[in-house]
């Protein structure tokens, strides 16, 4: 969790905001690639 919490911020992502979108778009993944997207340093500001 820290990890996420510190790439999350070294990404200009807000720490809260980026858990709060993954949690609620985990469920929803089907493939590695779409895993892969919500990586802090795929996601656009």
């Amino acid at each position: 969790m820290y990890s996420l919490i510190e790439t999350a911020k070294a990404n200009g992502l807000n720490p809260y905001e980026y858990l709060q979108n993954i949690f609620k778009e985990l469920p929803n993944v089907n493939d590695v690639e779409q895993v892969e997207a919500l990586l802090p340093w795929n996601i656009k500001v």
